[in-house]
Parts: structure tokens; sequence; C-alpha cells
């Protein structure tokens, strides 16, 4: 589910941001728990983040439906990146030492 990516580690999740367009990124957010929207931003440039923010906080009343939508689009990227061995999730497989 969507609020699992916040068992990636802080370099995982900038390489997935580097990926995401930010529109969807938004979208998908707007569902989310705090502690979620705060690990997303802490991981992008302070300015960016707050333009996240701001434009969270415009953004007026969505389908739900187009929030699960963007966020199913997001974590496709996420499975893409941890097949690639670009990333991973946290209890998600070997043990790392």
């Amino acid at each position: 589910v969507f609020e699992d990516i916040m068992k990636i580690d802080d370099r995982g999740m900038q390489g997935i941001l580097k990926e995401v367009n930010s529109d969807e990124l938004i979208l998908a957010l707007k569902t989310s728990s705090e502690a979620l929207k705060e690990k997303v931003f802490a991981n992008m440039s302070e300015r960016a983040a707050l333009m996240m923010k701001e434009d969270l906080e415009a953004m007026g009343p969505v389908r739900l439906s187009d929030v699960e939508q963007a966020q199913q689009s997001i974590l496709r990227v996420v499975k893409r990146l941890e097949e690639e061995g670009k990333i991973v999730l946290a209890g998600g497989g070997e043990e790392l030492v």
C-alpha cells in the first residue's frame, strides 16, 4: 500500500522523487498521513517542499479514485526501482549487513 513507502530509506526516497511527476505526487499525498508527507518533504530541497506544501493546501476537493490512481502509479515506480536494485524496502527481503 502507499503508506508502505514510509519504510524506504532517505536515499531511496530521493530516487523515487526523481522519477515521479510532481503533480502526481501532490495528488497522491492528498490523503496521506502527516508522517508520510513529512518524510517526502524532508527528502526534497527546502524550496521544492515549500512549493509542494502550498500546492497541496491550495488544491481543492479531488475524487478519491484520482488519488488512488496517482498512488498506484507511484507504487509502480517504487516496484520497478526495487526490482532494478536501486532501492530497498525495509523488511522486504534479505537482511542487510
